[in-house]
């Protein structure tokens, strides 16, 4: 059985929707034969929750998930119903006196390693949305899930057709698209991050898009040290959005 956006796996992803929304389980398996403190711990917050708990083997559980690296535990759920496009998600911010939106922009991130750590770093600095098009681009799958630790299940990923359209469409709205690229005369520090903003970061190696670098209105760069030219783009995620924390307050 391949992987699927309805099976989550790991202790960190199916601990996440016990938490947020246990009525969406459909049920949860488990190996039965780990009785480490972590695996009595995740079923005793199961059998609260309510959830269907059911013993399975190791096999069973990474056939389930797609993958051998799921710490024991893979639950089937149901989807849950995000905002079901950008710009509803912009019209509820602009509702709800959101004044200065936080977006992560993706372009060529294709790796679902890459892609579960940019959501998980976007988690944690309070992000309303990722951005990526729709090709050349990783989707949400139970990999990304596991490595987002619970992410992909709170921020919500929105895959479009014309990368640079959306990004005019997001100027249109006084949101100020800031590229990184490692040739930019100014470093993400001598930015104002403070108002509405859109970080646009590209695949480590590749980087952005001609396009995409062009349709932006300005470029930073992360200062860089040492022998190494770039940074891991989760990693680089990290840098400029906890910038965009600090300097927010």
């Amino acid at each position: 059985m391949s992987s699927s956006p309805k099976v989550l796996f790991g202790f960190h992803a199916v601990g996440v929707r016990m938490k947020t929304a246990p009525q969406s389980i459909i049920e949860v398996y488990y190996e039965a034969t780990r009785r480490d403190a972590r695996m009595r711990q995740f079923v005793e917050r199961a059998r609260e929750a309510g959830v269907r708990l059911i013993e399975a083997d190791a096999l069973r559980i990474a056939k389930l998930a797609g993958s051998h690296g799921h710490q024991g535990v893979a639950a089937r759920v149901q989807e849950i119903a995000m905002v079901k496009s950008l710009d509803d998600l912009l019209d509820q911010l602009e509702a709800d006196g959101v004044a200065a939106p936080l977006l992560l922009v993706l372009d060529g991130v294709t790796d679902p390693h890459n892609l579960g750590a940019c959501l998980r770093v976007a988690d944690g600095a309070g992000v309303h949305a990722v951005i990526a098009p729709k090709d050349n681009a990783a989707g949400i799958n139970a990999t990304v899930a596991k490595v987002a630790s619970g992410a992909a299940e709170t921020v919500p990923y929105f895959m479009v057709t014309n990368l640079a359209r959306t990004l005019n469409e997001l100027k249109e709205r006084n949101i100020w698209c800031i590229g990184t690229s490692g040739d930019a005369q100014q470093s993400i520090y001598d930015v104002d991050l403070k108002g509405p903003v859109a970080l646009v970061l590209g695949a480590e190696g590749d980087g952005m898009r001609q396009l995409t670098r062009k349709t932006c209105d300005q470029l930073v760069k992360i200062p860089m040290k040492g022998a190494v030219e770039s940074l891991n783009v989760s990693v680089a995620s990290g840098v400029c959005l906890y910038e965009a924390v600090r300097q927010r307050g």
